[in-house]
């Protein structure tokens, strides 16, 4: 397994920045594409950003395009989204995924390509 655990969220005003992390324990994690995504209540989970395991092709929702950076470090086993120029729209939990299986390696954009998730973190936007 892979658990993930997610941290950075918090009340940030318009405009502001966040960077939030996905510490992976586990030894897959560094071999396996990881991805975030965000659900706001009472809407459907959505894609933001995806990076494959290599950390040299990323992938990001037309919504934070630009906005939204998406990394990672395989030698401490950790992902990384940092935030900036955020939006009262951009106030959701933000969970991290890994994939797992014989194509783990790259990214994706669908969230039914990743098996392990963390709990969340809330990101609040003010305006």
């Amino acid at each position: 397994q892979v658990p993930l655990v997610e941290s950075g969220g918090g009340l940030v005003q318009a405009g502001g920045s966040l960077r939030l992390s996905c510490a992976a324990s586990g030894r897959t994690f560094s071999t396996s594409a990881m991805g975030w995504f965000r659900q706001a209540p009472g809407k459907e989970r959505e894609f933001v950003a995806a990076i494959n395991w290599r950390g040299d092709s990323t992938y990001y929702a037309d919504s934070v395009k630009g906005r939204f950076t998406i990394s990672r470090d395989n030698a401490k086993n950790t992902g990384y989204l940092q935030m900036n120029s955020l939006k009262p729209e951009d106030t959701s939990v933000y969970y991290c995924a890994s994939r797992w299986g014989f194509n783990r390696y790259e990214a994706s954009p669908d969230g039914n390509a990743y098996a392990y998730w963390g709990q969340g973190t809330q990101v609040t936007v003010s305006s």
